[in-house]
Parts: structure tokens; C-alpha cells; sequence
């Protein structure tokens, strides 16, 4: 693990497998760190022959905050009133420049939720850079696709009774996570606690989780440059996502020129130990053709 300027920004990045591998970038959700994805997920990719490369996407875990931007507030965020700070165009840079980096000419690279969101911008505006892309519980932001449950919103933009007290932040994080969770794939509370505590001890930032969500609700539609990708383009969706509805999987891949799409049945908003193996073979699938 180890901290890089990359892109003007400085970015945590974390390798796993052989350098002389195929490369797969992967690409963390609001707010979440790359701790955070399962070990038992990424060594799949490693046992399949492939390069690992994980990273924190700016102003979150350990890459550099934009503290100076200040903290955008949710009703000034829905409301258009701000600007974001930064665009998802930027942080699709950021995952190049961690390829740039490396040495790495071309790679595959799936993200999840708002990392889906930074997938598509790296397939249209970074193609000739990838073999692959997968777009992963995300959304095209075409206008008019159905939101979220009320009960996953609203768990989404609560805040904790006590914002600066550890234990309510945890308490508030798992309860939120149990919302959005995987109704066939739960993880257990042994596994939700281990992974709000390591992620709260190294790096809490709730400011930067406000800046991120500016810049995804600042993106808009994707459909346009969605419209111009030519390279092998999977959409991988959960048909019991309460976040980000299937519907919206169904048309990032019907807007996409040849896309394939797999729905895993009981699959909500969430990638854990339990529905791992799935996600990858997929995925793996997807990268080997």
C-alpha cells in the first residue's frame, strides 16, 4: 500500500498478483475505501490469473480530501444550488493516471455504484486504455428511471444521532448497510461490524462523502457518451437492488452498443463474502473472452 501523486491529487493504491498479469482496475462506491472490498473477491482474481489494482477514489480513506471545497449540504445538493467540486470525469482520470502510474497501457476495470458511474466515463472518454469495462449496481442518470425505495433513501442521507461519537456512527452504518443489503447473500453482523470499524479507524469523512455525491448528481446522463462505447461492456446488477433499481441496470446496458447484462437474483446494493464468488465469476468471465 502506498500513496502516489497521481492526476495533480495524491491517491492510496494497493496492488495484489503478478506484475506480468492482466491488469484489473476496480472501483469503490460513495464513500467506501478500498479496504472495503472482500478479500475472498479480489484473491479470485488473482487464483484467475489476473493483476489486482485497487485504489481511494479522491477525498475518501487515504487519498487527498478537498477539504477547501468545503462541505456541500444535502438540501443545497438536491436542490442544483452548489456546484460540485470536482466531476466523475475527474475521478475516471484518476483511475487512468493509477494506471498511468503503474506502467499499465491497458487493463480491464469494473466499479461499483458510483464507481460504476467513473466504469462508464473510462469506456467512452478512456476506451482505447481498456480491454473491458463492467458497470456494477450503478445507473445511466437517464432522466426518468425510478428511484430508489423510500426506506434505502432515507437510509442513505440519515445522519447518525451523534455524528462525532464512534459507536452511533458504527450503529448508524450498519443499520443503513442492513437496508441495502443482499437479501440472499446477508452478511452476517460479525461481518458488517469488522467492516465499519476498520473503514471508521482509518480514514471518517463525512465531508468528503458530501463532495462525492455532488459530483455524481452533477454528472446527469450518461446515455450520450453511453451511445459511443466499442469495447466489450457488461452491466451487472442485483434484481433486489432497493437503491439503484434493476431498471436502471437494464437501460446503462440497453443504451450501450452491444452490451451484456447479468442480473444475480437476490443480489441488493452490496458486494460481501457471501455473494463474492458470484460477482466475480462473472466478472471473470466477462474479462477472459
Amino acid at each position: 500500500m502506498s500513496n502516489h501523486l497521481i492526476n495533480g491529487i495524491q491517491i492510496e493504491v494497493e496492488t495484489r498478483g503478478s506484475k506480468d498479469a492482466a491488469a484489473v482496475l476496480l472501483i469503490r462506491g460513495l464513500s467506501t475505501q478500498l479496504i472495503q472490498w472482500p478479500e475472498v473477491f479480489l484473491q479470485a482474481f488473482v487464483d484467475a490469473g489476473f493483476r489486482v489494482i485497487i485504489f481511494d477514489n479522491r477525498d475518501c480513506g487515504l487519498s487527498q480530501k478537498f477539504t477547501e471545497a468545503g462541505t456541500p449540504s444535502l438540501p443545497d445538493l438536491l436542490s442544483g444550488q452548489i456546484e460540485a467540486p470536482y466531476q466523475i470525469a475527474d475521478m475516471a482520470k484518476d483511475a487512468v493516471g493509477v494506471l498511468d502510474h503503474l506502467g499499465i497501457k491497458s487493463a480491464h476495470a469494473a466499479g461499483i455504484s458510483l464507481g460504476g458511474m467513473v466504469a462508464q466515463h473510462l469506456a467512452f472518454s478512456h476506451g482505447d486504455r481498456f480491454e473491458t469495462v463492467a458497470s456494477i449496481m450503478s445507473t445511466s442518470g437517464a432522466p426518468g428511471l425510478p428511484p430508489g425505495t423510500p426506506e434505502a433513501i432515507e437510509a442513505l442521507t440519515s445522519q447518525p444521532s451523534d455524528p462525532t461519537d464512534r459507536e452511533c456512527v458504527l450503529l448508524h452504518s450498519i443499520k443503513t448497510q442492513k437496508v441495502i443489503a443482499s437479501p440472499g447473500y446477508l452478511p452476517t453482523d460479525a461481518e458488517l461490524r469488522s467492516y465499519f470499524e476498520r473503514a471508521y479507524d482509518r480514514c471518517h469523512c463525512p465531508d468528503g462523502s458530501a463532495r462525492q455525491l455532488a459530483a455524481v448528481l452533477f454528472d446527469g446522463s450518461r446515455v450520450e457518451g453511453l451511445s459511443r462505447i466499442d469495447l466489450p461492456f457488461l452491466v451487472l446488477h442485483g434484481a433486489a437492488d432497493p437503491l439503484i433499481p434493476l431498471a436502471c441496470g437494464e437501460d446503462t446496458a440497453n443504451q450501450t452498443p452491444g452490451a451484456k447484462l447479468e442480473v444475480i437474483q437476490g443480489m441488493g446494493h452490496d458486494i460481501t463474502n457471501a455473494n463474492s464468488p458470484l460477482v466475480a465469476k462473472h466478472l471473470i468471465e466477462h474479462m477472459s473472452q
